[in-house]
């Protein structure tokens, strides 16, 4: 995800650190869809992984919109969950090893599986 303006410092902080992100995006009709993410910081940037075949990816090419919020596993979120709206980036086929470092990085164990 990239900033499409500088997003509230404390609110990219606490969405960067939380463990599971509710990523919105939004369908051709305005539709807003809700998918618990994990998400990894990297600078002013965001980065998660999906199937390239997922609807939340086509999504993306239709809109980049997205709202990111802290959220438990089954993407609940969280009461006070500050949003933090941007433009999300479908990144090509070179990405992937540099995006799977960056997660690793956050959750170890569990970005290997």
């Amino acid at each position: 995800m990239t900033e499409s303006a500088k997003p509230d410092d404390r609110a990219w902080a606490e969405v960067g650190r939380a463990s599971y992100v509710s990523f919105t995006n939004y369908r051709k009709n305005g539709t807003p869809v809700s998918t618990p993410v994990w998400i990894a910081p990297d600078g002013d940037d965001l980065y998660f992984f999906s199937d390239t075949s997922a609807f939340k990816v086509k999504r993306i090419r239709n809109n980049p919109a997205v709202t990111l919020q802290p959220c438990d596993v089954r993407g609940r979120v969280k009461d006070g969950a500050p949003p933090v709206t941007g433009l999300a980036e479908v990144l090509d086929h070179a990405a992937p090893p540099r995006v799977r470092r960056i997660v690793n990085r956050k959750y170890r164990v569990l970005g290997t599986l």
